[in-house]
């Protein structure tokens, strides 16, 4: 029910994986489930900062999650999502808030935004929130076994 309560906490890992896998593979807008996200490669991710991934749930159901990683210099949010059912409600809004007051706790005065050219409408969204696109070219690199 989208007007159920819902309450922003840090992932318990493993219980919530099954929920937030779940919601990363159903919920669109630009979240894309990749090898990363598996669940020894999400153990991993919290070894170094079990902090910095925030969800939130309602009624037993993760319905919103947010990762942030600092390398000590400088930061990156990814897997920005909300359930879309609870769009609109101002869950966005409040992780994005609570990730960057967690990075720039930790020092992080550069904090960086990955999202997906295939949904230009998020542009908007973010700019909102005082984030702007920067005219770089980001390139990536997968060490994944097949």
């Amino acid at each position: 029910m989208s007007d159920s309560p819902w309450i922003m906490r840090e992932l318990v890992f493993p219980q919530d994986y099954p929920r937030v896998a779940r919601l990363w593979k159903t919920v669109g807008g630009g979240v894309k489930f990749g090898k990363s996200d598996t669940e020894e490669e999400i153990r991993t991710k919290l070894t170094r900062d079990p902090d910095l991934f925030l969800v939130v749930e309602s009624d037993g159901e993760i319905i919103g999650t947010v990762l942030g990683g600092f390398d000590g210099r400088r930061a990156m949010i990814y897997h920005l999502a909300v359930a879309q059912n609870f769009r609109g409600k101002g869950i966005a809004h409040a992780l994005m808030t609570e990730i960057e007051n967690r990075l720039t706790a930790k020092g992080a005065r550069k904090i960086y935004l990955m999202m997906n050219r295939d949904h230009p409408e998020l542009i908007d969204f973010y700019a909102k929130l005082g984030w702007s696109v920067m005219d770089i070219y980001v390139a990536g690199k997968e060490y994944f076994p097949e």
